[in-house]
C-alpha cells in the first residue's frame, strides 16, 4: 500500500475544518459559552455593588437623620437649660438683694437664724457670724466655689448653730449655681431632713425640686414642686412653685 503523501493529507485535515462552519466549532463554542458566563457574573456583581452601595446610602442618611435628631434635641435640652440657669441666677440675685437690704428670702427665716450679711439671733458668737458672713459675702459675690467651701467649713465646725440651716441651704444654691445638681439636691434634702420647720424648709423643697428637674428626674420633680405648692399655700415659694410646674407642662 502507498503511503499518503503528507500534503495530500494536510489538504484533506484542512478541507475537514474548512468544511466545519465558525459557529459550530466545539472549541468557539465553549469560548463563547465561557465569555457570556463571565459577563453575567460581572453584570451581577455590578448590579450587586450598586444594590450594597444603595443599602450603604440609605444607612448613611439614616443614620445622618437620627445623628439630627439628636443634635436637636441636645440643642433644646441647652437651651432649657441656660434659661433655667439664667432665671436661677436672677432669683438668687433677687434673694440675696432683698437680704441686703434687710428683707427675706423666699419664707423668711427662723427666728435666731439671720441670713444678711453676718447674721445674728441667740447663741450665735462673733466667730460664727465672722465664717457665716464670709461664705455668704462670697456667695453675693458670684464666688461659688469659695462660698461652697466657706458653708462647707462653718457646718463642719458649727453644727447646731441656729445659722447651720441657713448655711445648708445656700450651700445648696451655691452647687446649684455651679451645676453640681447631686450635690445641691443632698444639700436641699438635709435642710428639709434635719431642719422641718426652718424659715428655709419652704425654698429648700422648691430648689430641690428645681434640682430635681435639672437632672432629668421629671416625675420625682414634679412631685416635689407638688408638695410645695400644697405643703407651704399661699407662700412665694409655693406660687414660684406653680409657675415652674406649668412651664415644665407645657414643654
Amino acid at each position: 500500500m502507498r503511503p499518503i503523501p503528507v500534503l495530500a493529507l494536510v489538504s484533506v485535515l484542512a478541507a475537514g475544518c474548512a468544511s466545519t462552519p465558525p459557529d459550530q466549532d466545539p472549541v468557539q463554542i465553549r469560548l463563547n459559552d465561557l465569555d457570556s458566563r463571565v459577563s453575567k457574573v460581572e453584570r451581577v456583581m455590578s448590579n450587586q455593588s450598586l444594590l450594597q452601595m444603595a443599602q450603604q446610602v440609605d444607612t448613611l442618611q439614616a443614620d445622618v437623620r437620627d445623628l439630627r435628631g439628636q443634635i436637636d434635641g441636645l440643642q433644646n435640652a441647652n437651651r432649657e437649660l441656660r434659661k433655667q440657669q439664667h432665671d436661677l441666677y436672677g432669683d438668687l440675685d433677687k434673694r440675696v438683694g432683698a437680704l441686703e437690704h434687710g428683707g427675706t428670702a423666699g419664707g423668711g427665716s427662723a427666728p435666731g437664724s439671720g441670713d444678711s450679711g453676718n447674721g445674728g439671733g441667740k447663741g450665735v458668737s462673733s466667730t460664727e457670724q465672722s465664717i457665716y458672713g464670709q461664705a455668704f459675702d462670697a456667695l453675693k459675690a458670684g464666688s461659688y466655689s469659695v462660698a461652697i467651701s466657706g458653708f462647707q467649713g462653718f457646718l463642719k465646725q458649727y453644727p447646731s448653730s441656729p445659722l447651720a440651716p441657713n448655711a445648708q441651704y445656700w450651700l445648696g444654691e451655691a452647687h446649684y449655681v455651679n451645676q453640681q445638681f447631686a450635690a445641691a439636691e443632698v444639700d436641699f434634702q438635709t435642710v428639709l431632713d434635719n431642719w422641718p420647720t426652718s424659715g428655709k424648709a419652704p425654698d429648700a423643697m422648691l430648689d430641690l425640686g428645681n434640682t430635681q428637674l435639672a437632672q432629668g428626674k421629671t416625675s420625682k420633680g414634679r412631685a416635689t414642686l407638688r408638695q410645695v405648692v400644697s405643703q407651704y399655700s399661699g407662700t412665694d415659694a409655693a406660687m414660684r412653685a406653680q409657675k415652674r410646674l406649668t412651664q415644665v407642662s407645657s414643654h
